[in-house]
């Protein structure tokens, strides 16, 4: 009885699932927060970091989520953009949802132990969200940026008093095996219709979405839902 309410309830959620873009930029504003000046400096230093170090970490900011989990939707952006290489499947996202006030640092197989849940973690309560409480979204995105670069480095250390996220890693497994048996079910039923859509998000949709000249490509990375979310 209980596991068939939680397929009636996760295919709720697959039928409000937004839609998840497939991202041309390393850095992606669907909210007209970034200036363009501020959209190519991000773009430019994302692409300088893969280039030096083959490692990819992806910006994307949408304006909501409609309720629906943060922790399932940054993993498909991450899946479906293949953020990473297939060999070594170090690549990262930086999520934020703005008008819901969260956002969550997903994290490849790869990068798990250089980016760990406890770092993640640090990074968004200690460097992004005291910005975002001032609306302070660009600071915030790049202090952000800085951090997890260095902590892939192996030079950024969370403070001591973030504690290991040991329990919240092992719920957020959990969810994403789930998570992953209902769109095995309820995927070959679900049609595009059923999702919430920002005004043609894969094309830009009238918002900015960068324009930096080259463009972003995955390399075929895969993300087993490590990682950390927060809010503000």
């Amino acid at each position: 009885m209980k596991f068939l309410f939680l397929i009636i309830i996760s295919s709720t959620i697959l039928r409000a699932q937004p839609e998840v873009p497939l991202l041309k930029q390393w850095a992606t504003d669907y909210t007209n927060t970034l200036n363009r000046a501020e959209l190519e400096s991000l773009n430019y230093r994302l692409k300088t970091f893969e280039d030096s170090t083959s490692n990819q970490l992806v910006f994307l900011m949408i304006p909501t989520l409609d309720a629906y989990p943060i922790e399932y939707f940054s993993h498909e952006v991450a899946e479906k953009n293949k953020i990473g290489t297939k060999e070594y499947d170090n690549g990262a996202l930086l999520f934020v949802a703005k008008n819901d006030r969260k956002l969550r640092i997903e994290v490849g197989y790869g990068l798990e132990g250089a980016l760990p849940d406890a770092l993640a973690n640090s990074i968004i309560r200690n460097v992004i969200v005291p910005y975002f409480k001032r609306d302070d979204f660009y600071a915030g995105i790049t202090a952000g940026v800085d951090a997890i670069i260095s902590a892939i480095a192996g030079e950024y250390k969370a403070d001591r008093d973030v504690s290991d996220n040991g329990k919240s890693s092992f719920v957020s497994t959990l969810m994403m095996i789930i998570f992953a048996i209902v769109i095995f079910l309820f995927r070959g039923r679900r049609g595009r219709r059923g999702g919430i859509f920002f005004g043609g998000l894969g094309g830009g949709g009238g918002f900015s979405s960068g324009g930096f000249g080259g463009g972003f490509s995955g390399g075929g990375g895969s993300f087993g839902g490590g990682g950390s979310s927060g809010g503000w």
